[in-house]
């Protein structure tokens, strides 16, 4: 004969709640509640997701249209997590000056942090370069991928980002290597004392010519840098698009060096003449050739 299970009995002390009043009071709230923080975050996301679009039609720079929207989402996510405790009957102002308080100590805490708020600020603000340029901040180099609330991406030419806090970059020089359409290639090579200055300008300045990435104008000269202690340095100098800067360079550099072993011009490196005297027993001294000599 097959047992019957017991009955499931419930608690004594869940039947003394009133759970109809439980419900009313604190069940409808806490769903109403949890609606306006659903579709709060939902009316955020989209909103700060306007804010590039809206920039991009008025001719902003896209660096200012992706720094709003983080801004943008950030107020968004604030007012939304009030709003949605206020439905629950929590009073606000009393939470708000809390929150006032607890921000004012999260403050003078997080000030670094602050700082590099204000330094996006200022960044999306003066526009010292803009999304894409290729820029030297902090000691690094690479192309402006994105400006974040507190940190700044870019990309070098490795294809690695790298972040960089804000308040890094307003705080040490700024170079935007592409914020002209055209930039200067600046090469020093040395020639030797004995070589003929002239026939190394004319095949430099042929060499350079030579390349169609080179402009015309401003023309392209070489001139005489320095009399250095080992070599006469010449400063090879021309204008390029700014996108063929560094494949000009090392172009150049190479045909240069060809082009003067073809016409015979050395090009030297640094030496350094070495006087050996010997002391010989009788006090006398003798240099290194005079005492090969004798023996």
């Amino acid at each position: 004969m097959l047992a019957t299970a017991a009955p499931v009995t419930t608690p004594a002390f869940f039947r003394q709640w009133n759970w109809q009043h439980i419900l009313e009071t604190y069940g409808v709230p806490l769903l109403s509640a949890v609606v306006v923080l659903l579709i709060g975050l939902w009316l955020a996301r989209r909103l700060s997701n306007v804010m590039p679009r809206a920039t991009a039609r008025v001719g902003v720079d896209p660096m200012l249209g992706t720094f709003l929207r983080n801004v943008v989402y950030a107020a968004a996510l604030v007012i939304v997590v009030v709003v949605a405790i206020a439905t629950l009957g929590v009073p606000v102002s009393p939470l708000l000056a809390v929150l006032g308080t607890a921000g004012l100590a999260v403050g003078l805490a997080l000030k670094d942090s602050l700082s590099n708020i204000a330094s996006g600020v200022m960044l999306v603000t003066l526009r010292p370069f803009r999304v894409g340029d290729v820029v030297t901040v902090a000691g690094q180099t690479g192309s402006v991928r994105e400006v974040r609330i507190f940190q700044t991406v870019i990309t070098g030419s490795d294809n690695q980002h790298t972040t960089i806090p804000n308040n890094l970059i307003t705080a040490a020089p700024i170079i935007n290597l592409t914020a002209e359409p055209t930039r200067r290639v600046e090469l020093v090579i040395g020639i030797g004392y004995e070589d003929n200055i002239q026939l190394a300008r004319d095949t430099a300045l042929a060499l350079v010519k030579a390349d169609p990435r080179v402009l015309e104008t401003p023309a392209p000269d070489v001139v005489v840098y320095e009399l250095g202690a080992h070599s006469i340095n010449l400063g090879i100098r021309c204008f390029v698009k700014s996108a063929d800067w560094f494949g000009t360079k090392v172009t150049l550099l190479e045909q240069i060096k060809l082009g003067y072993d073809q016409a015979g011009i050395n090009i030297p490196y640094p030496q350094q003449d070495m006087h050996l005297y010997l002391h010989g027993k009788d006090g006398g001294v003798q240099t290194a050739d005079a005492l090969i000599r004798d023996h």
